[in-house]
């Protein structure tokens, strides 16, 4: 087959893209005539770790599974959690059985990316920070990472196709390549020609680290843009940075004594969140990458707990029906849905869909200010 090799929507949805024995149990329950009712709950740890996450992707369950003849019960997409189940199925077993790949695959991805946004995020909250990482990620996933990213509360995405499905229009300034386009000597070139061509909508941030020290390029800069420089940005090579904290002192430094406090700082380039503390006080943004984009994915499991109505469940895994409840200070509780929770706490499974239908709405400007909310709630990240 010619073209790229991405798996279609259309495919997604018809229940294709899936694991064989997915269709192999199906099948098997077709010959006999045999569709039992059965409750499934999807979790990464059976109770609580006191290590929390963030659940995303759900947008894109709710959509996989609508129309289907069930009822999901969901934590809201942006909670943090660190046992127990995040979501729950009611319905006939080969009603959905096809569908778990995809949902596993959506919620164990997101919720990877999200969860390492958000401690970008929470590692620098007074400054700008921006995710920078869809060129290290497989082009067809983009927009799940920045959806991820933004529901972390980051301040912008750099992939402009995601920005087109998402409402977000993508930000970035300018690559090396320009830079190098117009050699070593023309900096000034390469800058001045970036003003004259964008619209001023765009921010003026200068790269200021291709050929020469980061001072005198950040400096040059200035002098060449003047008033209509709003920032500049070090993204220095690694084998050549050094003490990246000194440099960004050093750069700061410099520009005050000459009065160009209104300059921003921005760093961009293998950034992890213990830069970004190291960084905070003295950069105004960070771009993060890799961090990001390549996070380890959240080990989901789907698991039938309960089949027409009997408790059930594999050797490892809890039988019944189980809810989830925030304590007031912070804490989670998991219990048996037939059983009264702790005094004063909150259930956090919600109706998700409802014989079929989607019974929740999905802002993602909303749903970021819940995610940062509740990081703070349970003291995110516990370090």
């Amino acid at each position: 087959m010619d073209g790229f090799d991405i798996v279609s929507a259309e495919d997604i949805a018809a229940g294709r893209a899936t694991d064989a024995y997915f269709h192999r149990v199906t099948e098997t329950l077709d010959a006999v005539d045999r569709n039992p009712p059965v409750v499934a709950e999807v979790s990464a740890d059976q109770f609580p770790t006191g290590s929390f996450e963030v659940l995303a992707g759900l947008k894109d369950v709710a959509h996989l599974l609508e129309g289907i003849p069930i009822d999901v019960d969901a934590l809201p997409e942006g909670t943090l959690f660190d046992g127990g189940p995040v979501l729950r199925i009611e319905g006939k077993y080969r009603d959905f059985a096809a569908y778990e790949t995809s949902l596993l695959g959506f919620l164990c991805h997101a919720s990877g990316v999200a969860t390492n946004a958000l401690k970008a995020r929470m590692a620098a909250p007074d400054s700008t920070v921006l995710s920078f990482g869809s060129r290290r990620i497989h082009p067809s996933a983009t927009a799940m990472i920045e959806r991820s990213a933004l529901l972390a509360g980051l301040d912008g995405i750099s992939h402009v196709a995601a920005g087109d499905i998402l409402g977000h229009e993508a930000g970035g300034t300018m690559p090396h390549a320009l830079m190098i386009l117009y050699g070593r000597g023309n900096q000034e070139e390469a800058w001045n020609a970036f003003n004259d061509a964008l619209p001023e909508s765009v921010p003026r941030i200068a790269l200021c680290d291709t050929y020469s020290d980061e001072v005198d390029e950040v400096l040059r800069a200035v002098n060449s843009l003047g008033d209509s420089l709003a920032g500049v940005r070090l993204d220095t090579t690694g084998s050549r940075r050094g003490d990246f904290r000194a440099i960004a002192e050093e750069v700061r430094w410099e520009l005050d004594v000459r009065g160009h406090e209104d300059i921003d700082l921005f760093v961009s380039g293998g950034l992890t969140p213990k830069e970004l503390r190291n960084l905070r006080d003295v950069v105004d943004g960070f771009g993060v990458g890799s961090y990001i984009s390549g996070a380890d994915p959240i080990d989901f499991a789907l698991d039938i707990i309960e089949v027409e109505g009997r408790p059930a469940a594999k050797r490892g895994k809890l039988s019944g029906a189980k809810s989830v409840y925030r304590t007031e200070s912070g804490e989670h509780h998991i219990g048996l849905t037939s059983r009264s929770g702790p005094e004063n706490a909150e259930s956090l499974l919600q109706p998700l869909i409802r014989d079929g239908e989607i019974v929740r709405d999905f802002d993602l400007d909303k749903q970021a200010e819940y995610t940062l909310s509740d990081a703070q709630h349970v003291g995110f990240p516990r370090r």
